[in-house]
């Protein structure tokens, strides 16, 4: 199946800056594992994003970002606060619970996000041995829905995050596509706003593979090094990734490949929105819609453009845009849905 579907922004392939990257670095031999210039070079780039202070490791999927930040800042006694659709508590096959020791505690949320209220509702058994004790908390940006934080939300978590003692962690697969969406810089809705651990995502907009986690307290990751190689994501040739990381930063190109796909996903909303028999669900902020659509069309529609059913109870399914959707995609997406509706 080579046909551009709407099933994820990782089924997209790479951006050709990143194959022309991958290229140009793969000539003779330089030291391995991230004792190369390319390496530092990226390191350099976020270091000139969020300050001089941060610390910046490179692993390559984002699961593992996410639960090596988590496992640095936590031990088996505490929990982590998160929402019900976080990648954390549904799409990591428990793989933060396995590693860090740590319980999650979900919340329900209509949109995808969190809010001081949510967390506060956890908030209780505080110095008590028989309950886990709160220690972080996450949110992802964009989120799973779809839905974007605003930098004024992200501050009020980590300002009542700190105040209990706890930290900030943000699961930032899709975070060049929030960032658009906000029209601001990553420094302002993470730094800034008060996140302490930053897992920056690379893949699903536009590289091949490779994924930081940023520290922005350096104490946070004095012995992250050892859980990264414990964690078998000590990449050998770590040059592969900082090349990749340095045409993305340095050159904008995760700007522009974020733009395109919100841009898309904006597109698809519009053409489908007005459709009798489709509900689009959720806010389009970032490059997901939602929708329900009635459950006897998905089975000949995922045939021509691959996606994937977000609830089987409601019928309500995901479409994802991609740095390479073309707007011939949704114009054709648009009139087989119709087609199949029989409009």
């Amino acid at each position: 199946m080579n046909r551009r579907g709407f099933a994820s922004d990782n089924n997209a392939g790479v951006h050709p800056h990143m194959l022309k990257a991958l290229s140009e670095v793969n000539k003779g031999h330089v030291i391995a594992y991230g004792d190369d210039p390319y390496t530092e070079r990226a390191i350099s780039e976020f270091k000139a994003i969020f300050g001089q202070e941060v610390e910046a490791f490179f692993v390559f999927i984002g699961t593992a970002a996410n639960v090596l930040g988590l496992s640095s800042v936590t031990q088996s006694h505490h929990a982590v606060i998160c929402p019900d659709t976080a990648h954390i508590n549904v799409d990591e096959c428990g793989a933060p619970e396995k590693f860090t020791g740590c319980k999650l505690l979900s919340c329900q949320t209509p949109d995808g996000k969190l809010s001081v209220d949510m967390i506060a509702a956890h908030m209780h058994g505080i110095g008590f041995e028989h309950h886990v004790q709160p220690r972080v908390v996450s949110i992802t940006q964009a989120t799973e829905l779809g839905t974007v934080y605003t930098i004024e939300e992200i501050r009020a978590i980590a300002e009542y995050t700190h105040e209990q003692g706890m930290l900030l962690h943000m699961d930032g697969a899709r975070i060049s596509n929030a960032a658009v969406s906000l029209g601001c810089g990553f420094y302002e809705m993470t730094a800034g706003a008060g996140v302490d651990v930053l897992s920056f995502g690379g893949t699903k907009n536009g590289m091949m593979y490779g994924e930081a986690l940023i520290f922005f307290d350096k104490a946070l990751s004095e012995d992250f090094k050892y859980r990264r190689k414990q964690g078998m994501q000590l990449a050998s040739k770590m040059r592969y990734i900082g090349a990749q990381f340095s045409v993305f930063l340095e050159d904008e190109l995760w700007k522009k490949n974020a733009s395109h796909a919100n841009r898309m996903a904006q597109k698809l909303y519009a053409a489908v929105k007005d459709i009798p028999g489709i509900e689009v669900t959720r806010r389009v902020e970032s490059n997901a819609v939602f929708a329900v659509i009635p459950p006897h069309i998905i089975p000949s529609l995922q045939e021509e453009f691959f996606f994937y059913i977000w609830d089987e109870e409601r019928s309500e399914v995901r479409w994802m845009c991609s740095f390479d959707t073309e707007e011939e995609d949704i114009e054709q997406f648009a009139s087989l849905l119709s087609s199949l509706l029989g409009k």
